[in-house]
């Protein structure tokens, strides 16, 4: 897989340039009809095997951008203005490193020191600032400019057998799945690939390619929410935790219903099928929050039946999130699964 590559790369909304660069490059020779629409996002053909008539054509979905910020001004001293792009939680980013423009020039995320602000609970974003070492405005111009994307400055490492850690696992390890999807095969369907862009913005990305891909199924594959993590309000030996959403270490996570999506009970019965006749573990999410691709692209052209396969991830939209390398492995056999399982009639349709 070239998670690593893809998580270590800037790509926040609207300038997913590298990310794009690295997926056409694994893709090369392994589908057909790749192309950049004019939003840029990749689309790509994958045939599938035997006849082609009446062959179902199953559109995978892996949005390529990250959240991140904007530069948007500048103050007398040299430091940086800047506003968030995507849901980015205020209160994780006072000290934080952070890489600014085409260069990635290093910087860190100021505050009032705690001994000097009166209000110690909040953190609001127009309160901070970046600092890269400039000592006034003047030393600023010719190394950033207004609109320069900023992105997280995070390694990507690997923790022990099965832990990974990195930047950007929404949706980057959506992306990497799908390159290996690519890079195997073939399968019984037509594969429908779509690396889309501005999916933590709203959605954009996916419409469009789901519009020109035009699919008869559709699955968005994500990096999803882990809150297995202890809860600091519980007393010890409490065992009455809240729903954590989903774990890390047991399998992919099937989506029920988000905040953009309801997925069709034939689907989500044929997925749940698919896992439990391979033996691969599997969970289901059925927290409200968030939404993806697959809320998109289930509502264009005259309507595409669509889910949502993700790999749980904790610390999303934060610059060190962690995912189990086991989860990783069985959501990519799954999705292989259902593309040589998948027919008309196991979904309820003739």
């Amino acid at each position: 897989m070239i998670l690593q590559e893809l998580s270590e790369a800037v790509g926040v909304s609207g300038k997913e340039d590298a990310v794009r660069k690295l997926i056409l490059n694994a893709i090369d020779g392994h589908a057909d009809q790749i192309r950049i629409d004019p939003m840029g996002s990749i689309t790509a053909v994958k045939p599938g095997k035997g006849k082609a008539k009446n062959r179902p054509r199953i559109m995978l979905s892996a949005h390529m951008d990250e959240v991140g910020f904007m530069v948007t001004g500048f103050d007398g001293d040299g430091s940086l203005h800047f506003i968030n792009i995507g849901g980015i939680d205020e209160r994780i980013l006072p000290g934080l490193r952070v890489k600014v423009g085409e260069s990635g020039i290093p910087g860190v995320i100021i505050w009032t020191p705690i001994h000097r602000n009166r209000d110690q609970n909040a953190v609001k974003l127009g309160s901070l600032r970046i600092d890269i070492g400039a000592s006034d405005k003047g030393e600023v111009n010719g190394k950033v400019k207004l609109g320069d994307r900023i992105a997280f400055d995070s390694q990507y490492m690997e923790i022990g057998a099965t832990m990974l850690r990195g930047k950007a696992f929404d949706d980057r390890v959506g992306c990497s799945l799908l390159v290996d999807i690519l890079q195997g095969g073939p399968y019984p369907v037509d594969v429908l690939a779509a690396f889309t862009v501005q999916e933590e913005i709203g959605l954009r990305g996916a419409r469009v390619a789901a519009q020109a891909l035009k699919p008869d199924v559709a699955l968005a594959l994500e990096g999803t929410t882990a809150n297995d993590i202890p809860n600091p309000l519980a007393e010890p030996d409490d065992e009455d935790e809240p729903n954590p959403a989903c774990r890390l270490g047991d399998g992919p996570v099937l989506t029920v219903m988000d905040r953009s999506l309801i997925v069709n009970p034939k689907l989500l019965g044929f997925l749940k099928q698919t896992a439990e006749k391979h033996k691969i573990p599997y969970q289901l999410k059925t927290q409200l929050g968030g939404g993806t691709d697959a809320g998109a692209i289930h509502t264009t052209t005259v309507g595409v039946t669509s889910g949502v396969i993700s790999v749980p991830c904790r610390y999303i939209h934060s610059p060190t999130a962690y995912l189990n390398r086991d989860d990783y492995a069985n959501t990519l056999k799954l999705v292989q699964a259902i593309l040589k399982d998948l027919t008309w009639e196991g979904l309820g349709r003739d």
